[in-house]
């Protein structure tokens, strides 16, 4: 686990499925987790799990804690939405791990994280 002066950064244990529509337009098993107090967590998908043929990137590009984030429509089943994901070319230092991974807008899309089972019943300490 990574943490920062805000947020903790640690691998995903399961699977997360992004949908637009009824398209898939990622999938992995190597999901980086971001959590931050008060917000819900943010998934980041490596990009050789994304989809981006659906994706096309945007103009919109905003200045953020993690470094400057690019962003990407995306377009399927005939319909479309402006900046779905983003991601960080050069994430500042503290976020590293984000590089070549995307985040999506779960208001946006469908973000469905679903936990691995704990087969060997590890002991989960509250944070």
């Amino acid at each position: 686990m990574q943490t920062t002066a805000t947020k903790s950064l640690e691998p995903f244990r399961g699977t997360v499925n992004v949908m637009f529509r009824d398209a898939m337009i990622a999938s992995t098993d190597r999901a980086i987790v971001v959590k931050e107090p008060g917000r819900a967590s943010l998934y980041y998908i490596p990009f050789d799990h994304i989809y981006f043929e659906f994706l096309k990137q945007s103009p919109t590009t905003r200045k953020l804690e993690e470094g400057e984030a690019r962003f990407w429509n995306v377009s399927a089943v005939g319909e479309s939405a402006d900046d779905v994901m983003w991601a960080f070319d050069a994430p500042a230092v503290d976020y590293g791990l984000l590089r070549s991974h995307g985040a999506f807008d779960s208001d946006k899309v469908t973000v469905e994280a679903i936990e691995e089972p704990d087969t060997e019943h590890r002991v989960h300490w509250p944070r």
